[in-house]
């Protein structure tokens, strides 16, 4: 795993569009809009490369926690992608690792998202609820709202996820229908 280079933008957007059939293209845009709109953080954005080539992403973006205190800034992991030919040999895991290393790194406290409650568990992820922590949306199904605490982490540190605007204007929070 390695922070991903200036010119593998073309072979990220493959692997995401590739990792997620039909719902690829909304997902590689809704991750070239976190970068444009500078969402995304410095050394977070890793890829996995086979040395034939990227066949693995992942990008931590910036939103925020309103916690009681302050708005404190957090991490949401998404997306995460590996191509398809590459599934089931751990890529993924290892991506998600070095994500957290990284975003621990920058001091963040938390690391939310949206996702299967039988993958994330393994890589540390809880129902974000049980940590005092409350979805962006209702759409969210309460066992997919999973957050990972980095050791920045204060038990103050409580309260509702607010995502960054761009996943509202390409709605991509929860799940509609």
């Amino acid at each position: 795993m390695r922070r991903e280079q200036p010119g593998e933008r073309d072979a990220v957007g493959q692997v995401i569009r590739a990792a997620f059939g039909t719902d690829g293209e909304q997902v590689a845009a809704l991750e070239a809009a976190l970068r444009a709109d500078r969402c995304g953080r410095d050394g977070c954005s890793l890829v996995a490369d086979t040395g034939d080539g990227v066949v693995g992403q992942v990008l931590i973006t910036r939103s925020w926690l309103d916690a009681p205190r302050e708005l404190v800034e957090v991490g949401v992991l998404s997306p995460l992608a590996v191509a398809p030919d590459h599934q089931r040999r751990a890529i993924g895991a290892a991506l998600v690792r070095s994500a957290l290393a990284a975003a621990a790194d920058l001091g963040l406290p938390a690391v939310f998202l949206e996702g299967d409650p039988g993958y994330y568990p393994r890589l540390g992820f809880v129902p974000g609820g049980t940590r005092g922590f409350t979805a962006p949306s209702v759409r969210i199904p309460p066992a997919a709202f999973q957050v990972v605490t980095l050791p920045a982490h204060r038990d103050w540190m409580t309260g509702a996820l607010v995502y960054a605007d761009v996943f509202w204007e390409l709605d991509c929070v929860g799940l509609r229908g």
